[in-house]
């Protein structure tokens, strides 16, 4: 990263005191290498440790400050091994757990001495704890912090105290320097941040002044945070502008609409494509007709019916005579796809390959010759799709599922595989699909480059799924009252957020439920499906449950996307109070796709936070996926939405959609302003904020 106006800005770190070495590596996974990466490195929440909270009265869920004398110290040697101190003050007890320590922490920490404590606690089976707090032995009349303290991203081996240290010599050594204001022209911010020159934004967010406004800082609406916000959603808006303006005009094939190839797979099918449907197919025809390439993202809700509009796009590029490549996040839901395709094309006399991780080397070398020979029509596979050995004879059409699940430089890796020599150095078409419906206030934001088209119409005779809660401690009733609807032919996904038992974590977990299930439904075929088994056993687990093999599947999120089991209209979550929105949405999508009444039942466990109470009612009362969306952004923020970490899509340092969207049409107006400036003043902007070898977009 560089920084244009900041004379120090290619200042290694280790010119601070005490960072070299391995604190030099471990900041450079986080993207910091010099100074200027240091105070862009912004926190993402702040803790109040300005006050202490008697012990009696601290609450489950809650971030507090105790301090209190260790009145005993020992080490666990069963079940999770660790150290355990009990601390009292005068009101009352608490057990503070290391799961992690050094031979150190266990000298000093000893009975007599006076211990600060800043940390979650949680209610749990033996009365309230702290897990990992950040902790340090006091002296009498210690004083106490007297501003917010900041909570910033880390990375194994540097602790939050180290974070602040660091940044905080790196502050001291830039005193005295200035950043230049990148934006011109009137700015009206709310609370006057526009009197706020970017450098002192800057130390007032790394260093709050006692003075300052807790709530406003605290809550991401200071005038200091949008001032730096506004030019951060300025920065990525003008990126996204220079890649579509980039892109546009780039030539791709020019692939005509086959009508009667088409009548012949809808004459097929047996159902009548949607409005929706048929408006998308309409436009997309449209654009694959053209000889400039389409970037396309086609987003609905859960079951809306995206695959049949991805199949009229195959069917176009197909009989073109140009190959298609339909990307899937798991083998799960490639294989779904496989089948669906193979139904659908096969007829039609084209040829489907499939390529997954779990083939043999032989079976794969098999494929690679058929996709290269230019006789396959369709490929469908997973991230196997990327090997360099996969050489495509015509890529005319990438088809991407789920594309919060790919990162950006794996979207580009396929439209790379579509330059071949037989193209004439065309791009391929892009047609990109969520089942995450992404909220206005998001999409003209995020998708300043990318043309989208939504689906909001379902399918005829697709009936709301009906959404229960229910207290944890009814869970074997709930179980017995479901053996009725297993002896009637039903199913039932039973999701849990854990694989197995955890100390830190209070939540159910497969390995257990799994157990209690066989208990109380003695008589039905249990499977399970999780992270940690092989590809193969789970796919095979997921097989038998949707071949009815087994009546229930108990399983972590893995079951969100790309299992289509249409005799499956029930559904328990269990902690659901521990998941956010847009995911409860897409796991309840998995039941009631066979055309009848379904059940999600939502268990909880109090005591419940405002935050976990309101997603709950949300979920209860309503099905819309665009609503949820919405919700989740105000709720959680945009990363919950779009999947940044795994889309590569935009990751926000201070800018907050929601919280800031009073700013957005201001943004919209300055970047549109800024790309009639001179590339370099808009490079300057881009490279303040946006790590250009991390990039987002659309490819």
């Amino acid at each position: 990263m560089s920084s244009p106006g900041l004379a120090t800005n290619h200042e290694s770190v280790t010119q601070l005191r005490g960072v070299k070495g391995a604190t030099e590596a471990k900041l450079a996974i986080l993207g910091i290498r010099n100074l200027y990466d240091l105070i862009f490195h912004f926190p993402f929440r702040y803790q109040d440790r300005t006050h202490l909270t008697p012990i009696a009265h601290i609450t489950h869920d809650k971030e507090a400050l105790i301090q209190g004398k260790i009145v005993e110290s020992k080490m666990l040697f069963y079940g999770k091994k660790g150290l355990q101190l009990t601390i009292a003050d005068k009101s009352g007890y608490i057990t503070i757990r290391f799961f992690y320590h050094s031979f150190a922490l266990r000298k000093t920490m000893t009975p007599g001495k006076e211990l600060r404590c800043y940390g979650l606690a949680r209610y749990g089976k033996q009365g309230m704890a702290m897990v990992h707090p950040e902790c340090s032995l006091v002296g009498p009349n210690q004083p106490l912090d007297s501003g917010l303290t900041p909570v910033y991203p880390l990375t194994q081996g540097i602790s939050q105290r180290k974070m602040r240290e660091i940044i905080a010599m790196a502050l001291t050594k830039l005193r005295g320097h200035s950043l230049p204001e990148l934006i011109d022209g009137n700015i009206n911010l709310p609370g006057g941040g526009d009197q706020y020159s970017i450098m002192e934004a800057l130390k007032l967010l790394h260093s709050p002044p006692a003075d300052v406004d807790m709530d406003l800082l605290m809550n991401g609406t200071h005038p200091a945070q949008y001032k730096l916000a506004l030019e951060e959603l300025c920065a990525h808006r003008v990126y996204l502008l220079r890649e579509k303006l980039a892109s546009h005009g780039n030539r791709a094939p020019q692939l005509s609409p086959q009508p009667q190839k088409w009548l012949e797979l809808e004459r097929s099918l047996p159902f009548t494509p949607t409005a929706g449907q048929q408006e998308a197919f309409s436009v997309i025809a449209k654009e694959l007709n053209k000889e400039e390439q389409m970037i396309r993202l086609l987003q609905g809700d859960v079951g809306c019916g995206k695959t049949l509009v991805a199949a009229y796009a195959a069917s176009q590029a197909a009989t073109n005579g140009w190959q298609v490549a339909i990307l899937a996040p798991t083998e799960i839901l490639a294989e779904q796809h496989i089948n669906q395709f193979t139904e659908w094309f096969m007829p039609l006399g084209m040829t489907i390959v499939p390529l997954v991780g779990k083939m043999s080397a032989s079976e794969k070398k098999k494929q690679y010759k058929i996709i290269e020979s230019g006789d396959a029509d369709l490929v469908i596979g997973t991230h196997a799709l990327f090997q360099e050995k996969v050489v495509f004879s015509k890529l005319g059409l990438i088809i991407v599922d789920e594309q919060q699940r790919f990162g950006v430089k794996q979207r580009q890796q396929m439209q790379d595989k579509g330059m071949s020599k037989n193209t004439g150095g065309v791009y391929p078409h892009q047609l990109i699909m969520s089942a995450t419906p992404i909220p206005r206030t998001l999409a003209q934001t995020i998708l300043a480059n990318m043309d989208m088209i939504s689906i909001r119409d379902m399918p005829p005779g697709r009936i709301p799924c009906k959404t229960s809660l229910l207290h944890n401690s009814k869970r074997a009733q709930l179980a017995k009252r479901l053996e009725e609807q297993l002896k009637k032919g039903a199913q039932i996904y039973w999701v849990c957020p854990l694989i197995e038992e955890s100390d830190v974590i209070p939540a159910e977990n497969v390995k257990d439920v799994e157990k209690q299930l066989r208990q109380l439904l003695p008589d039905w075929t249990i499977a399970t499906a999780h992270g940690r088994q092989k590809s193969a056993d789970k796919s095979q687990a997921m097989m038998d449950f949707k071949q009815g093999k087994s009546q229930i599947l108990v399983a972590t999120t893995v079951i969100e996307v790309g299992v289509d089991v249409p005799q499956a209209n029930f559904m328990v979550i269990e902690n659901a109070e521990r998941l956010g929105l847009s995911q409860l949405h897409q796991l309840r999508g998995r039941v009631g796709r066979g055309g009848e009444a379904s059940y999600c039942i939502l268990l909880y466990n109090e005591p419940l936070s405002e935050t976990a109470k309101e997603r709950l009612q949300i979920m209860s009362k309503s099905n819309s996926g665009f609503e949820i969306a919405e919700a989740d952004l105000r709720l959680r923020g945009a990363g919950e939405i779009i999947g940044t970490r795994q889309s590569g899509a935009m990751q926000f340092k201070v800018m907050d959609l929601y919280k800031h969207k009073d700013i957005i049409t201001q943004s919209q107006v300055i970047s549109e302003r800024m790309m009639d400036m001179p590339a370099d003043k808009q490079q300057a902007l881009i490279s303040r904020w946006i790590n250009e070898e991390e990039t987002y977009g659309t490819v």
